[in-house]
């Protein structure tokens, strides 16, 4: 078997020689729309309430998710869930924190206002002894019902000393009827 010398195609470069000067061509630059960014670009007619206004296909596509939430679709409402989900999400990292938490003040201008509420509950009663002291304030004395109530509400605890004693008795009317809690020498 003799070979036969290959015949030189006129197709074929010779070496070093390139059939392509310029090279492979560039990719285009411009992004390529899918069909979808096609259709979500277009705008719609939207009547609401008897007035047309135009929207982007995706605000109309929220608002009827919206409006099936509300009726009681489930996908729909799990769909507006996560849109809530979302933008919490984004407010908690992104959303500017305030500087320094409010703290609200409750401070009483008044310092006879506790005075006339126990007043009204008929939990004190102005001292008739004592009106002439003080300046403008009248000296109250506790009920003896409120005193007695307290004292058995009291369980365990240390013991009252006698100077305890002492001043519930100066604060409180007609504090000879108040029953001591056992254990409290009298």
């Amino acid at each position: 078997m003799s070979k036969k010398p290959r015949s030189k195609n006129p197709a074929w470069f010779g070496k070093g020689q390139t059939g392509n000067p310029g090279g492979r061509p560039r990719k285009s630059q411009a992004p390529q729309s899918s069909s979808f960014d096609i259709v979500m670009d277009k705008t719609v007619f939207v009547t609401r309430e008897g007035v047309a206004r135009e929207v982007e296909l995706e605000e109309a596509l929220q608002q009827r998710t919206y409006q099936d939430a509300l009726a009681g679709n489930a996908i729909a409402q799990r769909q507006v869930l996560k849109w809530i989900m979302q933008h919490d999400a984004w407010n908690e990292k992104y959303a500017p924190k305030p500087a320094h938490p409010a703290v609200p003040r409750r401070i009483s201008p008044d310092p006879d206002n506790a005075d006339a509420a126990l007043v009204l509950l008929g939990i004190a009663a102005p001292n008739p002894k004592r009106t002439a002291f003080g300046d403008g304030r009248t000296p109250l004395l506790l009920e003896h019902w409120s005193v007695q109530l307290a004292l058995s509400a009291r369980r365990g605890g240390q013991r009252l000393t006698e100077s305890e004693r002492h001043a519930i008795r100066r604060c409180t009317r007609d504090a000879g009827s108040l029953r001591w809690p056992r254990g409290t020498e009298e």
